[in-house]
């Protein structure tokens, strides 16, 4: 089993091109169930896949719910064994797929988070000076915002893929599908500043080289950027963000301007307009919390309620 985990990593990296993250997650799930095979079957001294069964899919799953494991980190984890048996598949080494009956746990609908533009624009200034990683950190938070890249795809931004004299950048999502975007000016002048600040070591750069750099010179990595993003942030009444934050907000406010969800889903690089749709549900309740909150004639309670006259 150990031997077809690596090989199916293998796998997700070089043919699939799937993220870092989702190949370290996808291998920590796999390694999560063999290890629950093995407790199950003590006496086994290895563990074939194709001894694997449908039921023992089954009790794995009931495993992660008594350990109360959120059903988003379930439904993670079998989509995980589904994907490996099916590498499997294709390989011909097990004929039937355990985990593929299985019906995805039901998972909690709920808003992502999305800063007001108020929050937006104080994040935005909030990495003050002209050091240079104060210079970084408000290029990339610009960037974030400006464009809705994931932050995986800000990590990969290339000098080459500046399009300068047309404010455009080229991105590389999910997949290595690749999209071009407008970047505002703002955004630009900010990278500008920031790569104009580097060290004369770093002056004489390739097309090829990132735009963003640690402080060894070498490309920063998502989680640097996360943590960037959580220091800044933590400055906010409502407390710390992802940089995915910034996306939800990018196109919340893009919708709450006028942008049309086609024109979203594009930059976003969704597949699906259905993915894109959600952000209509946040620029509603945006606009009925203002309403409720602004109106003196609004009938609502803080939480939303309509407020019954008992006169009535």
């Amino acid at each position: 089993m150990d031997d077809a985990i690596r090989h199916f990593m293998t796998f997700l990296n070089l043919e699939r091109h799937a993220s870092p993250e989702t190949v370290r997650n996808y291998g920590s799930d796999l390694r999560q169930f063999h290890t629950f095979m093995k407790a199950e079957r003590p006496g086994l001294s290895a563990l074939i896949p194709s001894t694997v069964t449908t039921e023992s899919v089954r009790a794995y799953l009931h495993w992660l719910d008594r350990k109360h494991e959120k059903s988003t980190s379930i439904a993670r984890k079998l989509a995980a064994l589904r994907s490996f048996y099916r590498f499997l598949q294709r390989e011909a080494i097990v004929v039937l797929n355990p985990a593929e009956t299985i019906r995805t746990p039901k998972q909690p609908k709920h808003l992502p988070r999305v800063l007001t533009k108020d929050d937006a624009a104080a994040l935005m200034d909030f990495p003050a000076g002209q050091t240079g990683s104060s210079l970084r950190d408000s290029a990339l938070l610009e960037t974030l915002y400006s464009t809705g890249a994931r932050v995986s795809e800000l990590v990969g931004i290339n000098l080459e893929d500046l399009r300068l004299s047309e404010g455009l950048v080229h991105l590389r999502g999910k997949g290595r599908k690749e999209r071009i975007v407008p970047i505002g000016s703002v955004a630009l002048k900010a990278i500008h500043s920031y790569r104009a600040s580097l060290k004369p070591s770093v002056l004489n750069p390739q097309p090829s080289d990132p735009v963003f750099l640690n402080v060894r010179g070498g490309r920063l990595t998502t989680r640097s950027v996360a943590r960037i993003v959580a220091c800044y942030s933590n400055r906010l009444a409502g407390g710390s963000v992802s940089p995915h934050t910034l996306r939800h907000s990018f196109a919340t406010h893009l919708l709450d301007e006028g942008a049309d969800l086609r024109s979203i889903q594009e930059m976003l690089g969704h597949v699906s307009l259905s993915t894109t749709q959600k952000y209509t549900h946040l620029a509603t309740d945006q606009l009925l919390a203002v309403y409720d909150k602004t109106h003196p004639r609004a009938g609502r309670s803080a939480s939303g309620r309509v407020i019954k006259d008992d006169k009535a």
